[in-house]
């Protein structure tokens, strides 16, 4: 049986260990992010991945840095066949890369070589690709840099976000890796370079990249809420009220308002003039202190008194 450890954290990566564990691949170890506490009331909180592998009874790892930790010892002992990551969120030492008797493999939410880096399906959508897709590629020691085993493209719809977008790729990410991992094993699968010249970058996401930009463009507005939905969320000021939004549409009229004043407002649609003379509609947000809603409902609650033409965002 193929010994496997599997390094991954976040929703996106459970279908990819569950369909490794469903097909009887030898799971001896997963890794992933330690608990952090979430919150006001800051509750521990378990990653996605790890409440799968407690289900499970899968041997857990959870070093806050795996260079120089214990847990680097330990994995490199286990002598895994195969080293698996999805969107784990480190770094991995060389030498347990080097560890691996087959090799170590990642399966990343993009298109090798574009989008590299740590928020690949983020930024997709916030730069207005119209196609991602899925790359089971070898790791190396340059970020995503590895040889390309296998891709998998679909079109990013006008109304993904980043949460649909993750899990349609975690199946087409399960369903390839597993479609590919006999031929590895094998040692007869392609191996293909990536063209460096066609490399782009996608850093993190930074807390300033949250706050939405009024004076942006509609169209560019509104990729900015799905790229961020539903985390962290994309926030503005709505009179001077800290709030999230998690959805909108570009309207198709112009305005000669300035950006932040409203242009439409009845009881079911609140739409605000942008940049570039375009308009943005308000349609799901979270006040500072409330519940996700939809417009509607601010728009008869705490919005009831806002009028066409006031200025509401700065």
């Amino acid at each position: 049986m193929t010994k496997i450890i599997f390094m991954g954290t976040p929703e996106f990566a459970v279908p990819i260990l569950d369909g490794l564990v469903q097909n009887d691949y030898e799971i001896v170890g997963v890794v992933t992010q330690p608990d952090r506490a979430v919150g006001r009331k800051q509750k521990i909180s378990y990653s996605p991945v790890k409440k799968y592998a407690v289900q499970h009874n899968l041997p857990l790892y959870q070093p806050e840095k795996l260079a120089h930790s214990a847990e680097l010892a330990e994995l490199i002992a286990l002598q895994a066949d195969l080293i698996i990551t999805a969107a784990f969120g480190q770094f991995l030492p060389t030498k347990l890369l080097q560890s691996a008797q087959i090799a170590p493999l990642n399966v990343h939410g993009s298109l090798l070589p574009r989008n590299r880096g740590g928020a690949p399906v983020q930024r997709a959508i916030m730069n207005g690709d119209l196609k991602t897709g899925i790359t089971i590629m070898y790791m190396a020691a340059k970020m995503d840099a590895g040889d390309i085993i296998s891709q998998q493209a679909i079109d990013i719809k006008p109304t993904d976000t980043a949460g649909s977008l993750f899990e349609k790729l975690s199946i087409i990410g399960r369903d390839l890796l597993l479609a590919s991992l006999p031929q590895v094993i094998a040692g007869t699968n392609k191996r293909v370079t990536q063209d460096e010249s066609l490399v782009t970058i996608t850093p993190n996401i930074s807390p300033e990249e949250e706050q939405i930009d009024i004076s942006q463009p509609a169209i560019v507005i509104n990729r900015q809420v799905r790229g961020l939905n539903p985390d962290p969320g994309a926030y503005l000021f709505l009179n001077e009220v800290r709030t999230k939004v998690f959805q909108t549409s570009v309207g198709k009229e112009t305005t000669d308002l300035l950006p932040g004043q409203v242009v439409v407002r009845t009881k079911k649609q609140l739409a605000i003039a942008a940049g570039k003379q375009t308009v943005i509609y308000l349609e799901q947000i979270q006040p500072a202190g409330k519940a996700v809603m939809p417009i509607t409902a601010f728009l008869n609650g705490k919005g009831k008194d806002i009028q066409v033409g006031e200025q509401i965002i700065k």
